[in-house]
């Protein structure tokens, strides 16, 4: 079945009818989900959807342009959380410098914390890089972050940025810019790596594929984003679907 590694149910968007969507998943080939945090209140909503739905796993950590929320008390419970059976991974965290605030001091600060911590509690993490790609890869190089593991999430760089991740053991998540006319440049990307390193996201309610573009984004649009990657890699559709689960699970430690 098809495994979502990056959703974001906890958003607003899905404040209406999340409990029917998320109830309609099984009967439309999605087996699991994992649901990703970013903000301290986001974390406790993950908690708890990971908590109701037996499909639906966790993970907890501060979005880079959210880390001025972080101080040590609150890293000490962002810790404990880590400690839920459900809780997969540590993220999303990262560098993000699309924006202005926080400055990247801050933002290499609480990755850097992130990062240990997740090698503390034996977890992989989820990295979340836009706009920073070098500051990215060489603090993972100093980090020694080859020896956590992960997931680059929603892959963006160059074909010569991914061989360095790749080559890192990382996984990378592929999502519906795949299947955007300007995404020659990922679908590049896809066709150079081994497909034992690609995972499947939404990062829904965001990046819908197309032709779903400006709509809300769902788990339920994955088969568009399988599609795309079947074709660039010339298999099948359900060999996409098989072997993208058996990563995840992989990467998550999910047996």
């Amino acid at each position: 079945m098809i495994f979502d590694t990056h959703a974001h149910y906890d958003d607003v968007q899905f404040d209406e009818d999340r409990e029917q969507l998320l109830g309609s998943m099984g009967e439309n080939g999605v087996g699991t989900i994992v649901n990703v945090g970013s903000t301290l209140t986001s974390n406790q909503m993950v908690c708890r959807l990971a908590e109701k739905y037996p499909y639906v796993y966790g993970a907890v950590g501060v979005h880079p342009t959210e880390t001025e929320q972080l101080d040590e008390e609150n890293f000490k419970w962002l810790s404990k959380l880590l400690e839920k059976d459900k809780i997969v991974a540590l993220g999303e965290i990262g560098l993000d410098y699309h924006y202005d605030r926080p400055e990247p001091q801050i933002q290499k600060l609480w990755f850097e914390r992130q990062m240990e911590l997740a090698r503390q509690k034996n977890k992989p993490v989820i990295i979340h890089s836009r706009d920073g790609a070098k500051d990215t890869l060489d603090m993972m190089k100093a980090l020694q972050a080859q020896e956590i593991g992960g997931v680059i999430h929603c892959f963006s760089y160059s074909v010569e940025m991914a061989r360095e991740f790749l080559k890192m053991g990382y996984f990378l998540g592929i999502g519906g810019v795949i299947t955007f006319p300007n995404g020659k440049k990922l679908r590049e990307v896809v066709k150079y790596m081994p497909v034992e390193q690609l995972v499947l996201e939404t990062d829904c309610p965001y990046l819908s594929p197309s032709p779903l573009r400006g709509e809300r984004n769902s788990s339920l649009n994955l088969p568009y984003i399988i599609e795309q990657i079947a074709e660039i890699k010339n298999i099948s559709p359900e060999d996409v679907e098989a072997i993208t689960e058996e990563n995840a699970r992989r990467l998550y430690k999910i047996k």
